[in-house]
């Protein structure tokens, strides 16, 4: 690892937040799957600091329970003032009101309408952070979105209380994730799977993302990363994201990137009624819509190029999976 990415590495979970008077979101999620049903949550610490009104910034706490079973999925979202709340630029300690978030657990509560979820869970045993774009990225202006996942694998425990049931968690796989950014990418399909479910230990972060300059759409770029059987195949850097396909709608996506040594194919399948819609305000002004599912399929072929030999994963329902997009014609009811 070079000096420049064990700088990164160490940084993963710092709050990027200096009070940008251009604008800025960040948002810390967990997420994480049961270990044999198609149950899942997303818990996401966000702030929000729209461009040139740094004193409006907002902290945002949402939290969606994906329910498989019964189709009825539960999406709550609660605002406080940035006064309210802490992002620590040192280390992973985020405060929204009540709501904490730390490096071992995490604890709240919030309501829309009659919906409510409160959580009280620890986590860890995961691996290393992983990047899905090149180190060096991470410490430049430019993408204006930067992801990684701070620990994937991450195994949750503890409790999940939702609409009055509790749900009892009990070693769920899944990961904590931070993004940043002075604006939203465009339009994007972001995916992941903690775990397959006929390799446990495998790890995917992948991305297909467009940026519009005026009114002009750059090509899709799709960043790949997959570990595998102790192997990284980090297929992000930018001349193999544009070379790389990544086609998707609704609410499907195939993708597909190579480098010299293997190549790699997917698709991640979820029917409509398997997403909740959110609304993620902008900084430079507006909103975007975010079609989530959390209990997704996804198909990944593998080919080892030196040998020609050729393995499948797959997972029925442990797929996250993600659409960033103006479109107001998805048929998905906003939630949150």
């Amino acid at each position: 690892m070079h000096d420049k990415d064990q700088v990164v590495y160490g940084e993963v979970n710092r709050a990027r937040y200096r009070g940008q008077h251009l604008g800025h979101y960040e948002s810390f999620f967990q997420r994480a799957n049961h270990p044999g049903r198609p149950l899942a949550f997303w818990i996401r610490y966000t702030l929000f600091s729209p461009a040139l009104r740094p004193e409006d910034a907002t902290g945002e706490l949402w939290a969606v329970f994906f329910n498989g079973e019964t189709k009825r999925h539960t999406a709550v979202k609660k605002e406080l003032h940035i006064n309210e709340c802490l992002f620590d630029t040192t280390r992973l300690y985020v405060r929204i009101g009540e709501a904490q978030l730390t490096d071992t657990a995490l604890k709240g509560y919030a309501r829309t309408g009659q919906d409510n979820i409160a959580w009280d869970l620890s986590y860890g045993r995961g691996s290393e952070p992983l990047l899905l774009l090149p180190a060096a990225l991470y410490r430049t202006k430019l993408p204006a979105a930067k992801s990684l996942v701070g620990m994937p694998l991450a195994r949750y425990s503890g409790m999940l209380e939702v609409n009055g049931e509790a749900i009892d968690v009990s070693d769920w796989v899944g990961s904590q994730n931070h993004n940043w950014g002075s604006r939203h990418t465009d339009l994007y399909a972001w995916g992941q799977v903690a775990g397959f479910d006929t390799h446990p230990e495998s790890f995917l972060e992948v991305a297909t993302a467009r940026l519009k300059v005026g009114s002009l759409w750059t090509p899709p770029m799709t960043p790949l990363v997959l570990r595998h059987q102790g192997q990284e195949f980090a297929l992000n850097g930018l001349f193999r994201s544009v070379r790389a396909t990544g086609r998707f709608g609704y609410f499907f996506w195939n993708f597909a990137s190579e480098n010299r040594d293997v190549a790699v194919q997917g698709t991640m399948v979820a029917p409509r009624e398997t997403f909740v819609g959110l609304n993620y305000y902008n900084p430079p002004g507006g909103a975007k819509h975010c079609l989530n599912t959390k209990i997704a399929m996804c198909t990944l072929r593998l080919e080892d190029k030196a040998t020609g030999t050729s393995e499948v994963l797959e997972t029925k329902n442990r797929a996250a999976f993600e659409i960033l997009t103006d479109d107001r014609n998805h048929g998905v009811p906003i939630a949150a």
